[in-house]
């Protein structure tokens, strides 16, 4: 057997089918990584940092002496660690090796180089069918940058905060739409309170990654349709360009903005209740944090009558004085669009409710495309 470089799209392509492994130091894997790789590192992060030191400061053939050194006891756990992985995935019995589909795997590291190299030669001497990324991860990374550049069908979800605009997305899936949910991705609901009982953020690059897969496991979906309705999106919740700490990369920003908005407008009150529900349950003190900071935006009175709100035990009146900010802050990137009066088709609405919103926004969205 011989290790097969494979190009970019046909990488992703064998990764739906076949695990990755992502062989950078832990560090590297941690910051950004390919979405589904798991990390199978050739060296640590210190082990890294002296062979490169070596490689730039001695000469190739140092580097690659000390590196030699640490993989060398390396070697029997790595291959444990591969047949495991590919055991669980498959359902065989630990290292039968019956079935040649079940002992395939692709390999990555940076670029496509020693590590990726010295991993792949192991893996097929033991009996492992591999193949490894040409270019690796950074190869990777210049697809993942090319992928907001191209065009897609984008219709974006609108409404004030406290439309349920999260449950509107969910529904849509439910009923077989192509969405994708930035939010999720990003591990953030958008507004002050959106980091609270939500996981850690990821990085910018890896937010990128996900974000890019899903692009085009969207577009997939699009084309595996097997029907032709012109009819058919991809849908986005409108979001601010930033989301917690992540940005929406200016590519994608710059259609979404450009795309039609279906704007659900439900009454205050409404939008209020359904606030208080979701985030009523919510710690005092990590709100008061939340509040703090975004206190220049909102407004040192405003902050402190918010904050003294909670702090008595009165969300209600609390979240009140937050969504009369958010409201006026939407509203405004609302109208700050190329064509606003063309593309914001709003829709009323008298409740939150993800069911009967939905059909609303489906009803909408058929309307405005035959019309277009």
């Amino acid at each position: 057997m011989t290790v097969q470089k494979l190009d970019v799209e046909q990488f992703l392509k064998y990764a739906a089918d076949h695990p990755v492994l992502d062989v950078r130091s832990p560090a590297e894997y941690k910051h950004a990584h390919i979405p589904g790789a798991v990390s199978l590192p050739l060296f640590s992060d210190e082990e890294r940092k002296v062979v490169g030191t070596l490689y730039k400061q001695r000469s190739r053939q140092e580097a690659i002496k000390q590196g030699l050194e640490y993989f060398g006891p390396k070697m029997r756990v790595m291959v444990e660690e591969a047949e495991a992985l590919l055991a669980a995935r498959n359902g065989v019995t630990h290292g039968n090796g019956n079935s040649q589909n079940s002992k395939t795997v692709l390999v990555h590291c940076w670029r496509g180089g020693m590590r990726s190299g010295a991993v792949a030669w192991l893996l097929d001497l033991y009996g492992f069918t591999v193949f490894t990324l040409a270019g690796g991860y950074k190869k990777f990374r210049n697809h993942v940058l090319s992928v907001f550049e191209k065009p897609y069908p984008f219709r974006i979800v609108g409404g004030y905060t406290g439309s349920g605009k999260t449950y509107l997305m969910s529904e849509l899936k439910k009923r077989g739409k192509v969405m994708i949910d930035l939010e999720g991705l990003a591990c953030h609901k958008g507004s002050a309170f959106g980091a609270l009982g939500q996981p850690p953020q990821p990085s910018q690059e890896m937010f990128e990654n996900l974000l890019a897969v899903e692009l085009e496991k969207a577009v997939a979906a699009l084309q595996a349709r097997t029907y032709s309705d012109d009819t058919e999106p991809i849908w986005l919740e409108d979001e601010s360009m930033r989301i917690g700490l992540v940005n929406i990369p200016i590519a994608m920003w710059n259609q979404m903005r450009e795309a039609s908005v279906l704007f659900l407008d439900i009454p205050f009150d409404k939008r209020l209740d359904f606030l208080v529900t979701e985030y009523g349950a919510l710690d005092t003190e990590s709100m008061v944090n939340a509040i703090f900071r975004i206190s220049k935006r909102l407004g040192g009175l405003e902050a402190k009558t918010a904050i003294n709100h909670l702090l008595e035990g009165n969300k209600r009146e609390s979240f009140k004085v937050l969504l009369h900010y958010y409201d006026k802050h939407y509203l405004k990137g609302l109208n700050n669009r190329p064509n606003t009066a063309m593309q914001v088709q709003p829709i009323e609405s008298p409740a939150v409710d993800a069911p009967s919103n939905v059909a609303r926004l489906l009803n909408k969205n058929q309307t405005i495309s035959l019309e277009q």
